[in-house]
């Protein structure tokens, strides 16, 4: 059957974000459908440059994906309006191309929750079935994060998520917190489906014998690292604010890590000079997926890191840990919830009391004091990723999915 893919921020690992749909679709061309992806071009962060836009250049076919580029430029430091006029853009163009492409099946992955407009107005025109994605829970994260406070427009965007969701015939939700969340709007959840982030335990490996130490920092220092956005929801103040207790302990031997950009990067890095915390720390760009592959299993730890958001908790499948445990790295994990609970049961990393910065401290000294502990919980790490969540497993289950709704 012929799909059509709707991710607004697709990448490969020659880009700076997760691969999920890159991988997803290979996986379903493999089983011998044909795939068109429908993505914005020219997005900041997009390292591939395959992605960028060129005039009169609308469509490229990357490693035998069929590739529609939209032109609808999107950056996380637009403001509301101009981040809304971009979401509704792309949805408007999104639809006129699904209908000219007239696929057998509409997939549509979130966030923005706005790709799904375009996803469900056109299935009901062609009738074809529709299926959603749901990466994070939007607009619920939104709110619980204090943004959106006008009740008429929460009202509109709860109606959205709400009437997306019942044109669905199936939803994939990438954490049980979400499929939570969407069976108490009164989606079934019989046709709910949850698979997760998954590891690319080819691309990212553990540390190889002799491989050098990262540049950061000093000769010998046990290095903690951090990949990905640099936003309010990712809350690296708690980070600084237990490096602060580290200094303030005349810790040595650390080094922190942040890899990766986002609105509030130039803040924070602002924050680290005036405090006299930069001997703690390195601050690095956002890198192309597969040097990250090269660079990420020469740490000594990962660093799980959100805001003290209870949404958070059981609601997010962040990439980067499976990155971090495909890698073979312990993880310092700050919140509670399936994740917290899952590094504990497998014994590959350790847990920190959120917004606690003694506590942060005290479990990065743990972490730092015995190197024999940290090989072994970076083994229980490569153990957890390739038991549990393999991209051709996980995988197989998502093709799956997509052909028994596919009627």
């Amino acid at each position: 059957m012929h799909i059509v893919y709707i991710h607004q921020y697709f990448s490969t690992p020659l880009g700076g974000y997760g691969i999920r749909s890159y991988e997803w679709a290979k996986k379903l061309i493999a089983a011998g459908h044909k795939v068109t992806v429908i993505t914005a071009a020219n997005t900041i962060g997009r390292l591939d440059e395959r992605l960028h836009y060129k005039k009169g250049r609308e469509s490229v076919t990357i490693d035998g994906i069929d590739v529609k580029l939209i032109k609808a430029f999107y950056s996380n430091y637009m403001n509301l309006f101009q981040r809304a006029f971009a979401f509704f853009k792309f949805a408007d163009n999104t639809y006129k191309k699904i209908i000219e492409l007239k696929p057998d099946l509409i997939f549509a992955t979130s966030t923005p929750l706005t790709v799904g407009l375009p996803a469900k107005k056109a299935a009901k025109k062609l009738g074809v079935p529709f299926i959603f994605e749901v990466r994070d829970l939007w607009p619920e994260l939104i709110f619980a994060l204090g943004a959106m406070r006008n009740p008429l427009a929460r009202k509109y965007l709860i109606n959205m998520e709400h009437s997306i969701y019942r044109a669905s015939k199936h939803i994939v939700a990438l954490a049980p917190g979400i499929k939570d969340g969407i069976t108490r709007t009164g989606y079934p959840g019989e046709n709910v489906s949850v698979i997760p982030n998954c590891c690319d335990l080819d691309l990212f490996k553990p540390k190889p014998p002799n491989a050098p130490e990262p540049e950061y920092g000093n000769p010998g220092d046990v290095r903690f690292v951090f990949t990905g956005a640099h936003g309010t929801a990712n809350g690296l103040d708690a980070v600084l604010d237990g490096i602060t207790e580290l200094k303030k302990r005349n810790k040595k031997g650390v080094h922190f890590v942040f890899i990766g950009t986002g609105k509030e990067k130039e803040r924070l890095v602002k924050r680290s000079v005036d405090e006299g915390l930069s001997d703690y720390i390195t601050w690095v760009d956002r890198i192309v997926k597969t040097e990250l592959a090269e660079l990420l299993p020469r740490f000594d730890v990962g660093m799980m890191i959100l805001a003290n958001v209870p949404e958070f908790y059981y609601g997010t499948s962040p990439n980067k840990f499976f990155d971090y445990i495909s890698s073979g790295l312990p993880v310092l994990n700050n919140y509670p919830g399936w994740l917290a609970g899952m590094i504990t049961e497998n014994k590959c990393g350790l847990v920190s009391k959120p917004d606690d910065p003694v506590d942060f401290a005290d479990t990065v000294e743990k972490l730092c004091a015995s190197k024999d502990m940290r090989e072994k919980m970076g083994i229980a790490s490569r153990k957890l990723a390739e038991a549990q969540f393999s991209r051709d497993k996980l995988g197989d289950e998502f093709v799956k999915v997509l052909e028994e709704n596919s009627d």
